[in-house]
């Protein structure tokens, strides 16, 4: 039966995932140079766009359609066949069936939009489009069933990955990592590596916070007692890990910077998702600071180390503080906040963390392996990099004949 409540809690929360892609957009615009910002702002556009159609199609039936031998979903569902106005008697019980198809289709957009930041001011916008539509067919919608869906395999192993820790944030820190070494460093992007409008950042990092809500207290999928705890430990994670970030500016550079505390909340936020319907607020702290702490080191330190142009560390973000997240998951999960869950490590459930670590293993694999592929078929096809003479130009003029400024650089 339909849930009033729960049915408009759900619509708002929906809404405030969709609210995160220009919000992302701005974040990383704010990030490269004002001779690609438009660039930026277009790419995450045309995925809201692109990415709904196929959703509704056949990317939900894949994701969440009738279980395959626990693979992938089966078509039964394309283009929305049976998935009404009625609840699912599998999904969100208590709101309608397409309301639930809405809210993940919103996860669906933003996993390939956060990869964007890894190839930043040197990637066609054709070979973007290909390459975007065939990854949430091919690596996001099968992991999504795998971990999400009813029959899917890693559902049945027990894996716990609340708002997607492991389906949206390493499945797309690790394609963000392959995409980054497979096109390459940007030309003179050491010379020209400051961020062009650091307000403009700020304000979307604001924005993917406020809309991050929706996104995690989104999936309790009702009004109630969850909703309410991941929406405060949401919080209190980021709280956390921005404020060990500046603590670590201060401590490693002399001060605390904006950057740096958009990216420890960023981290937080990240890290958070997979534990945000099972851990306790104490342990949201923990888990804030921990990631804040694993992103620091990886960004100022391995990044620098191995030298490959991940432009805005999406890796070093979303993939490695969603393994941290996803591990902690293993560790400070409690029945006591969500009996639905699974006690970690630290509740008496050793084995929990080790289902943790095979879910983060699979993710890394498979979109590391898949991506991989994918690149190099699109490349056949189109191409992936643009032209020496159209990268020093920037992408707002040669890929869309626009500028976001009247002056450029």
């Amino acid at each position: 039966m339909i849930n009033q409540a729960d049915t408009v809690w759900m619509l708002i929360a929906s809404a405030l995932v969709m609210m995160m892609i220009p919000a992302l957009a701005f974040f990383y615009g704010g990030l490269v140079r004002k001779k690609n910002i438009l660039s930026i702002l277009m790419q995450c556009t045309a995925l809201l766009c692109i990415i709904s159609l196929q959703w509704i199609l056949f990317g939900y039936s894949l994701a969440f359609g009738p279980d395959k031998g626990g693979l992938i979903g089966g078509l039964e569902w394309a283009g929305l066949a049976h998935v009404g106005l009625e609840p699912s008697k599998i999904y969100a019980t208590t709101i309608p069936h397409q309301l639930f198809m809405i809210f993940q289709m919103m996860f669906a957009i933003i996993t390939p939009a956060l990869i964007i930041g890894a190839f930043v001011e040197r990637v066609k916008f054709s070979g973007f489009i290909i390459f975007s539509l065939l990854w949430s067919t091919v690596i996001y919608d099968p992991m999504a069933h795998w971990v999400w869906g009813n029959g899917g395999w890693l559902a049945k192993l027990g894996a716990l990955d609340f708002a997607g820790g492991t389906v949206i944030h390493i499945n797309a820190g690790v394609a963000a990592l392959v995409m980054a070494m497979y096109v390459g460093e940007r030309i003179n992007h050491k010379a020209h590596s400051s961020p062009h409008n650091l307000p403009l950042a700020l304000f979307g990092a604001g924005f993917l916070w406020f809309g991050w809500f929706g996104f995690n207290a989104g999936s309790a999928l009702s009004a109630g007692a969850t909703a309410v705890s991941a929406f405060l430990v949401t919080n209190t994670a980021a709280a956390a890990a921005g404020t060990m970030w500046m603590i670590l500016d201060r401590k490693i550079n002399g001060v605390p910077t904006v950057l740096g505390v958009i990216t420890g909340i960023v981290a937080g936020l990240v890290a958070i998702t997979p534990a945000a319907g099972y851990v306790t607020p104490l342990s949201a702290i923990a888990i804030g600071a921990m990631a804040s702490m694993a992103g620091f080191f990886f960004v100022t330190k391995v990044k620098k180390y191995f030298g490959y142009d991940d432009s805005l560390d999406v890796f070093g973000i979303h993939g490695v503080c969603g393994i941290v997240g996803a591990l902690a998951t293993g560790l400070f999960a409690t029945k006591t906040i969500n009996p639905d869950g699974a006690d970690g490590l630290f509740y008496g459930n050793p084995g929990q963390l080790g289902i943790q670590a095979i879910t983060v293993l699979v993710a890394i694999v498979y979109s590391g392996i898949g991506t991989y592929l994918l690149l190099k078929l699109v490349d056949k096809i189109v191409g992936i990099r643009v032209e020496r003479k159209d990268e020093h130009i920037g992408l707002d003029l040669t890929q869309h004949h626009e500028t976001g400024y009247t002056l450029m650089d």
